[in-house]
This record gives C-alpha cells, sequence and structure tokens, in this order.
C-alpha cells in the first residue's frame, strides 16, 4: 500500500504504526476529495473537544472500539465551517477522515450517537489498552490535526483570519497569501548508560517513586546528539560520549515527536538542578530488570509500556544497546 508504514518493522511505541495511506498525493485534489466525502462507504470519528467517539466492548473483555461513523450523518453533528480532516484510506478502500463537534454542547446525547458510545480520553484509553496500537496511531494524527487547526485560526503574518486547504493539511491566509502548515515539535528522551548501569530522574509533580528517562526539547539549529548532550548536562550534569538512536514515538500532547535515544556517559558523576529534575540516581541493570517486571521492592517504578521511556529502559534491561 503506498505511503503505509505497515511495510516498515513495527515500532514499540503507541501511537506509531499508523496503517493508513495518507494520499498526500490527493491532498490538492478538490474533486477527488469531495468525490470520497460523499461516498457512502466513507466514514469519520467525531471528535468533541479531542475526545474520539468510541464503541463499548461488543463482548467482555473484547476491548473498544473506534467509533467510526457514515459522513452522512456529519451535517447533522458538524457546523458547515467545522474542521474536517482527511486522514487517508484503510486496508479496505475506505476513506477516513476526522471531524471537530466540539460546538455540541452534550454529544453523547445528541439523536445521531445517542446510545451509541462515549467520548474517551486518548491517553486514558491507550494506558487502559483499551483500543488497538493502529486504532490508537489513527486517533493520534487527528486529534493532533485538529488541535493544530484549533489554535491556528489567525495567520502569523500579518493576524487575518486564515481558511483551511488541501484537505486540512495547510492554511491559507486569502489577505497576505502566507501559508502554514501542521507543526510537529521534536523532543529528545533519553537513557545515560555507564557500563551496567543507567540513570534515571524524577520531577517533583510526578506521581511518588516514578523515575524515568530524562526529556527536552530540540532547539532550533541543533542537531539531535547535540540536544541530548545538552539536556543531559542541564539537567543532570552529566557528559556523554556517545549518542544512539532508539525510535521515535508520535506524542499527541498537542504535536511533539519524542525522539528515543540511547547515551553513553564518561562518569557516573551528576548533580541535578532542582529545577526540571529533582531527584536523579543510577541503578544496574538488575534492579532495573527489577523494577521493569513489577519485582523490585516498591520504593521506585518506571512509565508503563506505551510510554517510550518504558521501551528505552527495556532496551537496556535486555541487553540490546
Amino acid at each position: 500500500m503506498p505511503g503505509s508504514a505497515m511495510s516498515l518493522p513495527e515500532n514499540p511505541n503507541i501511537f506509531a504504526n499508523n496503517p493508513l495511506d495518507r494520499m498526500s498525493e490527493k491532498r490538492t485534489d478538490a474533486d477527488w476529495l469531495a468525490e470520497k466525502r460523499a461516498d457512502p462507504t466513507s466514514l469519520f470519528v467525531p471528535m468533541w473537544r479531542l475526545q474520539p467517539f468510541v464503541l463499548p466492548e461488543s463482548a467482555p473483555n473484547s476491548g473498544k472500539d473506534v467509533g467510526w461513523m457514515p459522513m452522512a450523518i456529519l451535517p447533522e453533528l458538524a457546523a458547515p465551517d467545522a474542521v474536517v480532516i482527511f486522514l487517508g484510506i484503510n486496508k479496505r478502500g475506505k476513506a477516513l477522515f476526522a471531524a471537530d463537534i466540539s460546538a455540541i454542547k452534550d454529544p453523547e446525547n445528541a439523536p445521531a450517537l445517542k446510545g451509541l458510545g462515549s467520548f474517551g480520553d486518548l491517553r486514558g484509553l491507550a494506558m487502559a489498552s483499551e483500543l488497538s496500537p493502529t486504532e490508537l496511531a489513527i486517533l493520534a494524527q487527528a486529534k493532533s490535526m485538529i488541535d493544530w487547526h484549533l489554535r491556528h485560526g489567525f495567520c502569523s503574518v500579518c493576524g487575518q483570519p486564515s481558511v483551511m486547504a488541501e484537505a486540512g493539511y495547510k492554511r491559507s491566509c486569502p489577505s497576505c497569501k502566507a501559508e502554514h502548515f501542521p507543526r510537529t515539535d521534536p523532543v529528545v528522551i533519553m537513557l545515560p548508560i555507564l557500563g551496567q548501569s543507567c540513570f534515571v530522574g524524577r520531577q517533583k509533580i510526578w506521581p511518588k517513586g516514578m523515575f524515568s528517562s530524562l526529556a527536552g526539547f530540540i532547539e532550533p539549529g541543533e542537531s539531535i546528539e547535540e540536544a541530548v548532550a545538552r539536556e543531559l548536562k542541564e539537567e543532570a550534569g552529566l557528559t556523554v560520549s556517545q549518542v544512539t538512536y532508539h525510535s521515535t514515538q508520535p506524542w499527541p500532547y498537542p504535536s511533539s515527536l519524542m525522539i528515543g535515544c540511547h547515551a553513553v556517559a564518561v562518569t557516573g558523576d551528576y548533580q541535578v538542578d532542582g529545577v526540571e529534575l529533582s531527584e536523579g540516581r543510577w541503578i544496574n541493570r538488575d534492579d532495573a530488570r527489577a523494577v521493569l517486571t513489577g519485582k523490585g521492592d516498591g520504593s521506585i517504578w518506571f512509565p508503563p509500556s506505551f510510554a517510550i521511556a518504558h521501551q528505552l529502559i527495556k532496551a537496556f534491561v535486555e541487553g540490546t544497546v
């Protein structure tokens, strides 16, 4: 399938592995898009205040489903100027869209949706593993795209209202002709390693006992490796000699790309900054394995498997880095 990520090795991170063919070459074809919006087989997921519509389990422990609705009911739920995003073509050849219906006060009781399902927080759905990984990836795309439009209704050049274009993947300014595109904010998240130990830290606002990998935004004119080294120096006083890439995770809060890395520390000396980090510690491989598998002493714990930090620690524990 052209444009599909399914031919790539599976990414271990939630919100990755989007199976849709995004058909970016068709986004400028107004006739094709209109045809897909009118196609009775096309579907859309209603999004209310950035929460997707989900259907309840059809049987115990079977998991929930995305509440895909026929395009025919879209006018009942969304105003003509509502944000409607073309997501892509699924493996069955159906066009999928996402529509913002936040203007409705009580959407779960709207006639078109009443009794069918509910709107759920995407992070909560991911943590509870209530939807399949591929469905979560599609919803992450939908959430990020709608969020971008809701935040960028005005031209950043002249301040005039902008309009949606190219199936939702561009905004154009009728006044000054400027073009604006969805943004993705790159963030490095890294696990320093020294011999048989890895370094983890915690922020004061985190739940008691939670330690994780360190992270920070990449700055303009900075490489991934430079950002990893800078953040580790700033937050923990660590100097590193080598940075290796592990994987990435789309993170729709609102539109980050988490770039997971491991870094080789020069020494074990560290000093947390007291701002980003309130505490840090080196933990050896065996102890990290015990924490990761729930066999530790309970004094510390790591993020769950849906977080890329978990995958970085897991790779260290398994000796693959």
